[in-house]
């Protein structure tokens, strides 16, 4: 009789956590969640599924904490640069280029977290991702409030601008890729030139003859 066969220990590998996480942002960017599978995961890694399931309980466990590990890394990036400057447009502009920056830096994630905040169905995970976003969202509009109060933006309808601003910076996600002709962060500089100072050119200053 053939003795069986003892379960080996999950295939281990460097930072399996942080790989698996970055293996299935990217798969969840280009395919979606519903396109992608832990058997893909763990086939691209060269792991076995058991060794992912040692870290994540569920392939929407490993999708949730992407989300939470992007708005969170978002918000604690971005804050602590901002708060390097003092108010005003300055501290708009390096809102925008630092939020380029990590978009970049993380574009996988990202672009996964994009897709995928809405398809949160764990309360407790979603309400603390929520969180997250609204303190964020909640730091440009004071951004944008202090700007208006040292006179460096005309007033404004703080939430509607905060909203465009994001939405212009977010959805680079859909169509930028890294190592391109630009940066993100030079992208951003044009998306703030243009939120600033507008595209309208001014009137040329009218003479009059003999003056």
């Amino acid at each position: 009789m053939q003795t069986p066969k003892r379960p080996g220990r999950p295939s281990t590998i460097e930072n399996a956590s942080d790989s698996i996480l970055q293996e299935a942002a990217r798969l969840f960017a280009v395919t979606g969640y519903d396109g992608a599978s832990i058997s893909q995961i763990s086939d691209a890694l060269g792991i076995t599924k058991p060794a992912i399931y040692h870290y994540f309980p569920s392939k929407r466990a490993i999708y949730d904490e992407i989300i939470l590990r992007m708005l969170d890394g978002l918000y604690e990036t971005v804050s602590t640069k901002v708060t390097e400057l003092p108010p005003g447009r300055r501290q708009l502009r390096q809102f925008m280029l630092s939020h380029a920056a990590f978009l970049e830096e993380n574009f996988w994630g990202f672009a996964a977290m994009l897709v995928g905040f809405g398809g949160m169905d764990d309360v407790e995970t979603k309400a603390e991702a929520v969180v997250i976003r609204d303190r964020y969202e909640a730091l440009l509009r004071r951004i944008i409030c202090d700007a208006m109060a040292v006179g460096e933006l005309r007033d404004v309808d703080v939430v509607t601008t905060g909203r465009a601003i994001l939405s212009m910076l977010n959805w680079m996600a859909r169509w930028f890729r890294p190592g391109g002709a630009q940066s993100a962060a030079e992208i951003a500089e044009t998306y703030f030139t243009l939120i600033a100072d507008g595209i309208t050119q001014p009137p040329e200053p009218s003479t009059t003859a003999g003056a």
